[in-house]
């Protein structure tokens, strides 16, 4: 009987042993996140995104293109296009490019959260903060626990005062994603708006 719990134990596939990037990207965990997309030999279009977008978090745009690219060389009909297309354009400092390809992202596949995602990131880089809260609202509405929806939606209201707003997504992200690297950051202006 041991033997054969044994057996099974070592014939898991060993795609059920990959790491679960979300997870990891939604705690933080950037070097982790890059890593295991990096040990895929094809992963999936959300994978390359959370793996690009730690390499940006890591201070290291470079090594997201070839990523992002990837997205960006897809057929045109897949929403993944966009977002890649968007994205590269950030990631090359072109901020104005990236608005339409993520607007039309969202048109294209209204129930995709990452393109909302995106679609918020576009909008913070031109400035448009009020539209860029109401892109990370849908990201979240869609998937609460989405940590960085609720970290980027309390960074675009308090760039337009809406302190409220911003103190219930910064709280929703320390929530659920503790040990973030930028639970410093969030803690100290939650200590502010608390007047501590």
């Amino acid at each position: 009987m041991l033997a054969m719990l044994l057996g099974l134990v070592l014939t898991v596939p060993a795609q059920a042993q990959t790491p679960d990037v979300r997870a990891l990207f939604e705690a933080g965990s950037y070097r982790q996140v890059v890593d295991a997309v990096a040990g895929l030999p094809s992963p999936d279009p959300a994978t390359l995104y959370l793996g690009a977008l730690s390499h940006q978090k890591l201070g290291d745009p470079g090594s997201a293109k070839p990523w992002l690219a990837r997205l960006a060389s897809m057929p045109d009909a897949d929403p993944w296009h966009l977002i890649g297309q968007s994205a590269v354009a950030i990631a090359e400092g072109r901020t104005a490019d990236a608005l339409a390809p993520a607007k039309k992202a969202t048109e294209a596949a209204p129930g995709l959260l990452f393109a909302h995602f995106q679609h918020g990131l576009a909008l913070a880089g031109n400035q448009d903060y009020v539209a860029s809260a109401a892109a990370f609202e849908q990201v979240v509405s869609a998937d609460p626990r989405s940590a960085y929806g609720h970290y980027y939606a309390g960074l675009a209201y308090s760039r337009f005062k809406r302190v409220d707003k911003m103190a219930a997504h910064f709280e929703a992200f320390l929530k659920l994603a503790p040990n973030a690297p930028e639970r410093a950051e969030v803690s100290s202006i939650m200590r502010t708006v608390r007047g501590r």
